[in-house]
């Protein structure tokens, strides 16, 4: 079945349907990941996204119901230059194709997908439509330019859960961790667990009495998708735990703690999303290959550096990758140390928050 993929631009793009049926809008946006597309997929950071995989061949190896990370996949679309449709690996359980239409994703495949990098590379982000029931090119473009932009975006509630549950009740663990889920990834759970910690995962909306009524060693503030500068609710939350409890933030966690120190961000021009982003740790001159997915920043203007230190940084573009506060024990970071997929460099950061809750347990006697 034919589809077309239409940019705000005027961009079109005609290719082949190996999703589901329908049409689906959203900030088109590129990923450098060459394995882990079931766990892109699955992150609930690109809701509001249709996402572009750089690498050419995508689906070689099936999908299976291990390598998920949260409970349905929230990209809007997804776009490759081939997608395989029959994979040929042990723990497949169906293909790609299979996946993207039991989950209702609208997808193309057997288009140029290097000239969609190199378009959002040079024009940034940009809003995009996929159909394969409307095939007018021109009706298409004003579509896509009809919808709305990431800026100013709230998708937070979207993929928030509704009630709060413990990760792997039967388990033991020496700290009593709250995370703040504004669209938390299972592999960040499956660390803090492995770091001993008993996880409560809470819902974006939780109180902040309702978080300390957990009575925390700590609490992590989770990735998630949009505008963070459009979620001024949660920033009270937050604020009302510093000096309480130690907290760790990644990704959207990170740039809400950005607002919650008196902060801003601002929106990236076509974002990092990828396992091969170099972050340089300034406290120990070492070069971390990261993970991220992200289309908006902390500025480091907007910061206080009485109280707020910049400890980590982005060696492309020289953004804010990660800080800590220098009265409050809170330190968070812009990309995604769990990766999944990705490379492993800074999974050390979990390690570094159960010694930040161990000294402050110690402090408090």
């Amino acid at each position: 079945m034919k589809a077309i993929l239409a940019l705000e631009d005027g961009t079109v793009f005609e290719g082949r349907s190996v999703g589901a049926e329908g049409e689906s809008f959203g900030e088109l946006v590129f990923n450098t990941s060459m394995t882990g597309y079931q766990e892109i997929l699955t992150d609930p950071s690109y809701a509001g996204q249709i996402i572009t995989m750089t690498y050419p061949l995508i689906g070689n190896y099936g999908v299976n119901k291990e390598d998920v990370e949260s409970r349905k996949p929230f990209a809007e679309g997804f776009v490759m230059r081939e997608c395989c449709t029959r994979p040929s690996n042990w723990r497949a359980t169906q293909s790609l194709p299979e996946y993207l239409r039991d989950n209702n994703i609208v997808a193309i495949d057997g288009i140029d997908t290097r000239k969609i990098t190199t378009t959002l590379r040079t024009k940034g982000a940009l809003r995009s439509v996929i159909s394969t029931t409307d095939l007018d090119a021109e009706r298409l473009v004003k579509k896509a330019l009809d919808s709305p932009p990431m800026a100013g975006s709230d998708y937070v509630k979207a993929v928030t859960i509704d009630e709060s549950y413990e990760w792997n009740p039967r388990a033991d663990g020496k700290y009593r961790v709250v995370t703040m889920d504004y669209g938390i990834k299972y592999n960040i759970l499956r660390l803090l667990a492995a770091e001993g910690c008993r996880v409560i995962v809470m819902p974006a909306t939780a109180s902040l009495n309702d978080v300390l009524a957990q009575k925390p060693d700590g609490v992590f503030l989770s990735n998630g998708p949009g505008d963070p500068a459009a979620l001024p609710y949660l920033y009270p939350t937050i604020q009302g735990l510093f000096g309480k409890v130690p907290i760790f933030g990644i990704c959207l966690g990170h740039q809400l703690l950005g607002h919650a120190y008196g902060g801003a961000t601002y929106k990236l021009k076509f974002g990092h999303r990828g396992g091969n982003q170099p972050v340089l740790n300034q406290d120990t001159g070492q070069v971390e290959i990261s993970a991220q997915n992200h289309g908006f920043a902390v500025d480091p203007g907007s910061l206080d550096s009485d109280k707020v230190r910049i400890t980590h940084t982005n060696l492309n573009d020289q953004s804010v990758e990660g800080m800590e506060h220098k009265e409050f024990p809170a330190f968070s970071v812009q990309y995604h140390p769990e990766a999944s997929p990705g490379p492993h460099d800074s999974r050390y950061l979990f390690t570094q928050f159960t010694d930040l809750m161990d000294k402050h347990m110690a402090a408090a006697g």
